[in-house]
């Protein structure tokens, strides 16, 4: 199989770069692989009744597909270089932005138009956040919710499906650079392999390991990346009503007075369920929120997370995140929750006091201390991050918030790429999350646009 371009990984990176391949390219011939599912067979099996906990499946549902982990994760684009990635480091800060509204305009016209575009200019909390010590960074964020971000998808896989060969279920095993001919690189998968001229790498967080094994085996540097360990807070909608309203999603960063780490909120889901995440077989938590009035809930929920970055001896961020989310899995057979009151009294929560809680939890957890699991620096930061949160949203800090832990947020190694996002290797791209370069939707999908347009360049 001999193709112009071959795609590994099927999230907002490699969608976007076949987007606009095909866009500006029609006759090219295109192969994507993609070790999990089409969109339409991506089915979570846990569904409270039966199946409560994760089962470990050979292919999380939730993390790998058409669509990536981005396709169950609220559908936010946050347009901005303030945080998301380093994608502008790369290609510059306008050029960054000109692409992240291009993507928000393909999203609008395949099946977005109705969604809202909030942002923080102008608003009355960035001075509020300073007098209480808080930072909120600047953003424009579309909101397409969980809902509306599969029907995106949907449409999006609809005008590709008969342009471009997707390969579902077919992890690729192994990169190799010929150094020589047409075809110059060689793809190999379920015991056979496929030739490219230009070969674009988008494989997410989740396929972090697979690509540092990559870079080991085609001698391309990385810098070591860092691990996000945290909580996933969940309270009554109303007390931050006044804040989702006005900006849905707002990132605020605190520094602590103890150790002067930052803590910053991500991903913040009004109206919204916690839910299960399985990243390389251990269970982290994340959360969602919908569009559908019928689907929301009557909490809010995000993490405060702390970021942790090492030097030498130690390198491997992620194998210290990994070691923290087993802890929390070997503790509470997955996810652990406890409500704020129990943690600051040195207690454990056990399903007594979780019953009379007055936040009903929307992921069924089990009760425990998660002082036994986080470090005490990260989980002092995280407690004092909830206290200066009280001060702008009363009721944050009250006892019956329920914390989830663990929250992980795994980084790539940073692949050592040129302006162009290519490798020291001529025409072979790393894009998307699993570069180490971008972090969201948003610059992910960028980076994808901006790589097909250096291809068609160069055809």
């Amino acid at each position: 199989m001999k193709y112009d371009v071959v795609i590994i990984g099927a999230g907002p990176g490699g969608i976007f770069s076949a987007y606009q391949l095909v866009k500006n390219k029609p006759s090219l011939k295109i192969a994507v692989f993609e070790e999990g599912s089409p969109l339409e067979k991506r089915h979570c099996p846990i569904d409270g009744k039966k199946v409560k906990s994760c089962i470990r499946c050979k292919t999380c549902s939730i993390m790998s597909g058409f669509g990536g982990a981005g396709a169950f994760s609220d559908g936010k684009y946050n347009i901005t270089n303030d945080f998301g990635g380093t994608l502008y480091e790369h290609i510059g800060k306008q050029k960054a932005l000109e692409l992240m509204y291009y993507v928000d305009e393909i999203n609008v016209t395949h099946g977005g138009q109705n969604t809202k575009m909030f942002t923080t200019a102008g608003s009355q909390f960035k001075k509020i956040c300073m007098q209480n010590k808080l930072f909120l960074l600047d953003a424009s964020v579309r909101h397409l919710g969980t809902d509306i971000n599969y029907v995106v998808l949907e449409n999006l896989y609809a005008e590709l499906k008969d342009k471009v060969d997707f390969f579902f279920n077919t992890p690729v095993t192994k990169i190799e650079d010929l150094e020589k001919g047409e075809y110059r690189y060689k793809v190999d998968y379920s015991d056979t392999f496929a030739e490219c001229k230009y070969c674009i790498v988008s494989v997410g967080r989740s396929g972090s390991k697979w690509m540092s094994k990559v870079c080991s085996d085609l001698k391309i540097p990385t810098l070591s990346d860092r691990v996000d360990l945290g909580v996933r807070v969940e309270i009554p909608a109303v007390i931050f009503s006044h804040l989702t309203n006005e900006l849905y999603e707002s990132k605020i960063v605190y520094r602590t007075e103890k150790f002067e780490d930052n803590v910053r909120t991500f991903c913040m889901n009004p109206n919204g369920i916690v839910v299960n995440e399985n990243t390389n077989g251990i269970i982290t938590v994340n959360g969602h929120s919908f569009e559908d009035e019928h689907l929301k809930t009557e909490n809010t929920n995000f993490a405060l997370l702390v970021s942790q970055k090492f030097t030498a001896p130690f390198k491997d961020s992620n194998d210290y995140g990994e070691s923290i989310a087993r802890l929390s899995n070997m503790l509470g057979g997955g996810v652990i929750v406890q409500r704020f009151g129990d943690l600051e009294r040195g207690r454990r929560t056990n399903a007594e006091r979780l019953e009379k809680s007055h936040v009903r939890p929307t992921l069924a957890a089990t009760p425990g201390d998660l002082s036994l699991v986080l470090p005490k620096r990260i989980l002092d930061g995280i407690i004092e991050m909830i206290h200066a949160l009280d001060k702008i949203a009363p009721g944050t800090a009250n006892d019956d918030t329920l914390l989830y832990g663990v929250e992980v947020k795994f980084y790539n190694m940073e692949v050592e790429l040129d302006e162009n996002l290519e490798t020291q290797h001529k025409g072979l791209y790393v894009i998307g999350d699993g570069s180490g370069v971008t972090h969201s939707l948003s610059h992910a999908s960028a980076s994808g646009v901006f790589v097909a347009d250096k291809i068609c360049e160069n055809l």
